[in-house]
């Protein structure tokens, strides 16, 4: 069943709304340790994206055929349901495709924050779409959140010097992202969560294999160090972290779950600082704190 922004504050709290509320934070904490992964990656973010899901579909097959017998689903009854199944994996693709590239045509400030723009789409593309209700509250929240992330990359003027068209790429990655979030939102209302995340990880991996044959010259990490950065990048980021998500989508609405992507600046940061000794100062500190309110906000609307 779909729910409305407003839904969620008037309808009665249940175990299973406050346990896809868990899924979504732990979810988007999960995604938030990418770009340590990413960092840390030997091959080329194109190569890095198609192992992140090429990888990724060796938990997510051995989970679905462990749980086949017991997971409540429906099976797909024809082209069109098929053609849905494959769409979140294009739009996956090209984010990661546009993300990754911005993050070489941009300052890193400026392709991390608009990236980090897709709730608004989301709830653009809910209220547009589907005529979902947004309550002032909810616009409060978000907006609350968007400025916390602007104060955690060290506040506006933190954010020039980036080229035009990478910051262009990253709006276009917020695009894409939307787009995975609003039509995974609506799968999830005929289908399980396995069986939503196996197509759309595979098709995303069939989707970026031709850039990293046409863009990329390195494919496989010579190391054990390189292969263990893309397992974690994989099993934890993608199967975990994208996994619980499309399992609080069939309780939570979209625009509400797409704020998740702005918990990810602020477990980077938090993982930079331990894993990297890259310090969080009181900027970073601030705007953690606002994001976390404006999503407290949002979750109340």
């Amino acid at each position: 069943m779909d729910l409305s922004v407003s839904d969620i504050s008037s309808a009665a709290p249940t175990s299973a709304n406050r346990l896809a509320l868990a899924a979504l934070l732990i979810g988007g904490a999960a995604i938030g340790g990418s770009p340590i992964f990413v960092r840390l990656s030997e091959v080329g973010p194109m190569a890095t994206a198609f192992w992140r899901v090429g990888l990724a579909l060796i938990p997510l097959l051995i989970w679905a055929k462990a749980t086949e017998k017991t997971a409540a689903d429906t099976r797909p009854q024809g082209l069109a349901d098929y053609a849905m199944l494959v769409l979140p994996g294009v739009f996956l693709a090209v984010d990661l495709a546009a993300w990754h590239l911005s993050l070489h045509m941009t300052s890193v400030a400026n392709a991390t924050l608009l990236a980090n723009l897709a709730p608004i789409f989301v709830t653009l593309g809910s209220w547009a779409l589907f005529r979902a209700h947004v309550s002032r509250l909810f616009i409060v929240g978000l907006a609350t959140a968007l400025i916390g992330v602007v104060t955690l990359k060290g506040g506006p003027m933190k954010l020039g010097g980036g080229d035009l068209a990478g910051d262009a790429t990253a709006i276009v990655a917020a695009v894409l992202y939307a787009g995975y979030i609003l039509t995974v939102g609506r799968l999830r209302s005929r289908f399980s969560t396995n069986r939503i995340m196996v197509w759309s990880t595979a098709s995303a991996a069939v989707c970026i294999a031709p850039m990293v044959f046409f863009l990329e010259s390195s494919f496989m990490p010579t190391a054990l160090f390189g292969w263990a950065m893309l397992i974690g990048l994989a099993f934890i980021s993608h199967a975990g972290g994208q996994g619980m998500i499309t399992y609080a989508l069939a309780f939570l609405p979209p625009a509400f779950s797409s704020l998740t992507l702005l918990l990810q600046p602020v477990v980077a940061a938090i993982l930079a600082w331990i894993l990297l000794n890259e310090p969080v100062g009181l900027m970073q500190a601030v705007g953690g704190i606002i994001v976390l309110a404006g999503i407290m906000v949002a979750r109340r609307g």
